[in-house]
Parts: structure tokens; sequence; C-alpha cells
């Protein structure tokens, strides 16, 4: 299975670095989840996620509680959650999530961006089929967890493969089993330092570092924006 998301990691979170948007993004992302089902994060697991996630990018807890609060307030801003599907320069393809209170003005710009680097949209859900939605975990490498014997007792929970990539270990399932998966972690006393839902590329595809030049242009102009929270592609 293709692993495009960690093979991307590395540059991803390099760009970020130098990006002030990552506070307002997952603070939109924690704001989202504690108005849709509450802002306890012990009975809401979609705000347990949210605020983890946070955490592993090093975001103060004042803004984590602020963004929680932001979600109970009178005024609360209403996102709604929005994909778009397209082909960039040299082929690949991208599914892009976005969450927006204004989706004349996200479309536009999603669309202006795919049209100045070489890409076109396409219609919605033309793509899906080109990627599994899959639910990820992340934890720290420790000598103190065998990997082996958790594989074998997370299968019962809806595990599909555990993999290692330098010192963090991986953990992919369908993304039904998320909760139930969660769930285990916490129960094996597992610190998890990210979970999420992704999409990976059935089909993953090489491209030269010439054409990545081209690709990684339309990525960041897509990433900078406030309303995208998230592009997947089909780099292998």
């Amino acid at each position: 299975m293709g692993r495009a998301y960690e093979y991307r990691k590395a540059s991803k979170e390099k760009r970020w670095d130098k990006m002030s948007r990552i506070f307002p993004k997952l603070g939109k992302a924690i704001t989202m989840a504690a108005k849709e089902s509450g802002t306890d994060p012990e009975m809401n697991a979609k705000l347990r996620t949210a605020i983890l996630n946070a955490k592993a990018q090093n975001m103060p807890k004042d803004n984590i509680d602020a963004a929680i609060k932001r979600a109970a307030g009178k005024d609360a801003e209403t996102f709604i959650e929005i994909n778009y599907e397209g082909k960039g320069p040299h082929g690949v393809l991208l599914f892009v999530e976005c969450a927006t209170d204004n989706n004349t003005r996200t479309i536009a710009n999603v669309k202006s961006y795919f049209n100045r680097h070489g890409g076109t949209l396409s219609p919605h859900g033309a793509l899906e089929f080109m990627f599994s939605r899959k639910a990820v975990f992340e934890f720290a490498k420790t000598d103190s967890i065998d990997i082996d014997e958790l594989e074998l007792e997370l299968i019962d929970v809806g595990l599909e493969s555990i993999e290692t990539y330098e010192d963090t270990v991986y953990v992919y399932a369908e993304y039904t089993n998320f909760g139930i998966l969660s769930k285990a972690f916490e129960d094996k006393g597992i610190e998890i330092t990210k979970a999420n839902l992704q999409r990976i590329a059935t089909t993953p595809v090489e491209y030269s570092e010439e054409q990545m030049v081209d690709i990684e242009k339309l990525i960041d102009k897509l990433e900078e924006d406030d309303d995208v929270q998230a592009v997947y592609t089909n780099i292998a």
C-alpha cells in the first residue's frame, strides 16, 4: 500500500514550521469537533483526537482552550466540510479536504490554485476511488513495546498493518475502526502522538525530482490556504 503521507511528512512539516497558519487550522478542527459533539474531551472522541493532534504540533494550551470556548459561544462560526478533487501538473492526483464558512470563496481559491499551476479540478467523486480512507495512529518506538505481539493483539480490533519508519510506529486500519482502536491503545497504556483519518493512494506513482518541483508548488499553495485542512496525493 502506498504511504505518500509518510514520505512527504518531513517536507510538509518543514513547510508548516514556516507557516503562521498551522495553529488556526488546528484550532478550527478543535472548534468544529467541540461544536459537533460537545466541549468535554472525555465524552467527545473527535475533540480528544483534535486536541491530541494539536499538542503533537506544540500548539499552546491557551490556544486549545480558546478554540474549545469558541465552539460554546453564541456567535460561534459554522463551518462546513467539503472536498475537492483534481489533477495537478504531470498528472498527479490531489484530494483536498476543506473546512469553510464561505464555500464560494473556497471553491474560487482552490480552482485558481489548480489553474495557475497547470492543474484542473475534477467532478465531485471522480477521484475518490483512487484513495482509501484509513485510520492512522502514530506512536514512538520503544523497547517496552513488542511490535509483533502488539500486531497480533490488535488484529481482532480492526488493525490492517503496522509499519515502522525511523523512530515512529504507524498503525493502519479501516476508518470505521478508528474508535475501537483508540480505545485499545488507551487500554494498553500506549501514548499515541498523532491520530487521524487519512486518504492513502491505492496506486502510488513515482515522479522525478524535476516534476516534483512543479507539483510541490501547487501543494504548497493549497496548504497555505486557511480553508484547506489537508491535501492528499498519489505520490509514492
